[in-house]
């Protein structure tokens, strides 16, 4: 089952029936005790719509929920920040926290910066490096259950976090930083290990980078990662937590205006955003 914000409604898909449902409330939708079971339920009464994602006018799968993010969770992305990082000297922080048990996670987004399907991200004015990292994000409700998942565009300025860790937020958190969507595969269980995330990054109607992963790469489960960001942490509306990226472009690669991005995980689907 897959859920989705439209700007004509709430509207669900399941075995390839989409529907529009009665719902308004996305916060009461996200937070129902039994979300898939309800949405089953809801989605046979509904009338039936023809919808294609790539094509429909899809708003960001978010209420008032906020999105935090993980680093570090594959190798790859160890390697890459503490390349990054080596001049400042903090590039051995990384290697730690890949093998600590605590993780590293930050707040990523509040909802007015996040940008959905089709919309803008921008990369930052005061930035000469920048990459966008494809991530899955768990659908997480107020009570701390697992309710789905979706894709996170977690857009990032290298330049500013290798100069200092302590610069992160500076280079995750501004206006359109985050892309979320096309919609949330409402689920308990991760998608199976051997899932690809896969990234195409367009400049010019050409390929300018391509890469890919798979979920069993991910160093640490989404459970875990889950139940750390509730240590001491209340989420009233729930939460999105995005758990890091697996694919980091070549160091000479750095976003430009007009790129798409196109981040697919099947079977949540693809998020294109388009650079600012």
């Amino acid at each position: 089952m897959r859920l989705y914000r439209t700007k004509k409604g709430i509207l669900a898909e399941d075995a390839g029936k989409a529907g529009l449902l009665k719902d308004k409330d996305w916060d009461a939708l996200f937070n129902h005790k039994n979300l898939s079971a309800y949405l089953t339920k809801a989605l046979k009464p509904a009338k039936p719509v023809t919808f294609d994602p790539e094509k429909a006018p899809l708003l960001p799968p978010i209420g008032t929920q906020e999105v935090w993010a993980a680093g570090v969770t594959y190798y790859r992305s160890r390697d890459a920040r503490m390349e990054e990082s080596k001049a400042a000297g903090g590039g051995d922080f990384y290697a730690r926290v890949y093998e600590a048990d605590r993780p590293e996670i930050f707040f990523k987004s509040t909802p007015h910066r996040v940008s959905g399907p089709g919309q803008k991200v921008r990369i930052r004015r005061d930035s000469k490096w920048n990459v966008p990292e494809p991530e899955l994000a768990v659908a997480v409700n107020a009570a701390g259950a697992i309710i789905g998942w979706t894709i996170c565009n977690d857009m990032s300025s290298r330049d500013i976090e290798g100069e200092n860790p302590l610069y992160l937020p500076q280079a995750k958190v501004y206006d359109q930083s985050c892309g979320l969507g096309p919609c949330i595969l409402v689920a308990p269980e991760m998608p199976p290990p051997s899932t690809e995330i896969r990234i195409e990054i367009r400049r010019n109607g050409s390929a300018a980078f391509e890469g890919k992963t798979a979920l069993d790469r991910l160093k640490r489960s989404p459970q875990s990662l889950v139940e750390w960001l509730r240590r001491d942490n209340s989420f009233p509306s729930g939460c999105f937590l995005s758990t890091g990226t697996g694919i980091v472009p070549a160091d000479s690669f750095t976003l430009q205006s007009g790129d798409e991005i196109r981040i697919t995980i099947d079977p949540i689907g693809t998020l294109s955003n388009t650079v600012a």
